[in-house]
């Protein structure tokens, strides 16, 4: 089996995050961690024995779809409570520790979903420490709780929900609405006075000791041994390679590999950045005739994400033994990655999709995998990459799918197709930069459809491809919403790719949000 990087052994205490199969789960790790304290999520049937190694200070029981008093509805384990550290219950959370500590919970009269105003039922409460006595809250739950367990005491409440929030003197407390939404705007300082005035946390969570920590950690685990790193030009890699690089040197070589699936000069660029700039170690494979022979015939987005996925480690092994005695290979994943990839948290979860570095490798791999990143959002890698002092550009490169370009052709991948499509892609991201516009977007790209229509050019008929545009804001890719880009900007694109890009005559923006949609469209 493909052995995953271990949670990181931190040095500091951690929030844990208890999944009950929230959406909004990945939100509240990323909301504390926004605070300075490590927060990690874990499965509401995780053993105590990897909760543990996370030195927990504190637990944060989620939201989720079920109704506590159904059978078979997920609870708490125990080691939460007879732990004896603080709790915050969140919504679903709440109704859990209310239910497990001896109090009722019942379908809800009136249902409440949106914004709503929290009232304090005492002056001085910590937990809304320095917040006004009304407070605006997002709230999404159909039951409520009609008993309150056993010490526990009601601190405030809403028009529709008398019992709104709730604790004991043992630091459980219990709240029904989202903190950690952006439509609860005060719902970080809540966060806040949790972690701070209850939990006594520090802040010491920093992009600076993260780097100390993990090139530590690297310098153990590899010891004398060797690490190739699978390198794309990307902000993911590119931090990975410079953090192992800084902690073994000459130990790693990096491998840079042309699938062929690659956007125009992504090659040159990658080649120069790390050769020159980074004075790495660095392996040129071309193997784009191996990459379009296996994904020749491919429709199925997931087999051509495995298919590359494979071949991509099977080239990285074949490199290893040119190289010698290698031991380790090095990725780029990150947490969304994981997330997406596997139901890896809750029993409640499903797999989105699979990510060529997580889902899509290999069952049986010689190399021990390295992925320091894989609990990491993207903007916190960024602020890694800006701790190492990488350049601005590096930094800020917006995201590009380990499948490449594959996942941005609908149907087979061809060459012809490709090449459509990189000059499509080539003009789109050369409009939005000279717009200044890429730093405020998570993503800009374009997309080759299948589909075909009649157009007019000049005085003939024509029947050919349509590219869909897709530019997206987002804060870590969980979720993004589509950019309301100026119509003159998408005018010049369209324009522009209809006379420059030979087999298309018309262009499309998607104007979708993640959910219900993803960003990429495989």
């Amino acid at each position: 089996m493909t052995k995953k990087e271990p949670r990181p052994k931190t040095a500091q205490e951690s929030a844990v995050v208890i999944d009950f199969g929230s959406q909004y789960s990945w939100l509240i790790a990323r909301r504390v961690r926004e605070c300075g304290v490590y927060s990690e999520v874990i499965a509401h049937n995780a053993p105590w024995r990897v909760v543990a190694a996370l030195k927990p200070k504190c637990f944060i029981l989620s939201g989720g779809p079920a109704s506590v008093y159904v059978p078979g509805a997920p609870l708490a384990p125990s080691y939460v409570y007879e732990s004896g550290l603080p709790v915050l219950g969140i919504c679903y959370g709440m109704q859990t520790l209310a239910y497990q500590l001896g109090g009722q919970v019942a379908r809800a009269e009136s249902r409440e979903y949106g914004l709503a105003m929290l009232y304090k039922n005492e002056a001085d409460v910590p937990l809304f420490h320095n917040l006004p006595d009304a407070i605006p809250v997002w709230m999404s739950h159909g039951d409520q709780i009609i008993e309150m367990p056993p010490g526990f005491t009601s601190i405030a409440y809403t028009e529709n929900s008398p019992i709104a929030a709730i604790a004991n003197e043992q630091k459980i407390i219990g709240i029904q609405f989202h903190p950690e939404v952006v439509h609860t705007p005060q719902g970080k300082e809540i966060l806040r006075n949790f972690l701070f005035k209850i939990c006594d946390f520090e802040g010491t969570w920093t992009s600076r000791n993260f780097v100390k920590q993990q090139i530590a950690r690297i310098r153990r685990k590899v010891g004398g041994g060797k690490v190739i790193c699978a390198l794309s030009g990307g902000v993911d890699s590119t931090v990975v390679a410079t953090m192992i690089h800084r902690a073994i040197g000459e130990q790693l070589t990096c491998i840079f590999v042309n699938n062929g699936l690659l956007r125009r000069e992504e090659i040159e660029r990658t080649l120069r950045t790390f050769r020159n700039n980074l004075k790495m170690n660095v392996v040129y494979v071309d193997a784009t005739d191996r990459f379009l022979e296996r994904l020749k015939g491919v429709i199925d987005p997931e087999e051509k994400r495995r298919r590359i996925g494979n071949e991509f480690v099977t080239i990285f092994e074949e490199e290893a033994n040119k190289i010698g005695k290698v031991d380790f290979l090095a990725q780029g994943t990150l947490y969304p990655d994981v997330i997406e990839s596997t139901a890896t948290v809750s029993r409640e979860s499903a797999t989105i999709k699979t990510h060529h570095n997580v889902g899509g490798l290999p069952e049986v791999m010689s190399l021990k995998l390295i992925e320091p990143l894989r609990y990491l959002f993207k903007d916190e890698v960024r602020e890694v990459g800006t701790a190492l002092g990488l350049p601005e550009e590096m930094v800020w490169r917006q995201p590009f799918p380990g499948p490449g370009l594959a996942i941005r052709i609908i149907g087979e991948v061809t060459r012809d197709r490709l090449e459509m499509l990189r000059a499509a892609d080539w003009i789109v991201m050369n409009e939005i930069k000279k717009a200044n516009l890429y730093r405020q977007l998570w993503q800009s790209f374009a997309v080759l459809t299948p589909l075909k229509s009649v157009g007019v050019m000049g005085d003939s008929r024509t029947y050919k491809y349509t590219i869909a545009i897709r530019a997206v804001t987002s804060e870590d890719a969980m979720t993004a919403d589509w950019a309301r880009l100026p119509y003159d900007l998408l005018a010049r694109m369209s324009n522009r790719i209809v006379n420059e890009v030979e087999g298309v005559n018309r262009v499309v923006y998607d104007i979708s949000s993640k959910p219900p949609a993803t960003i990429e469209w495989e």
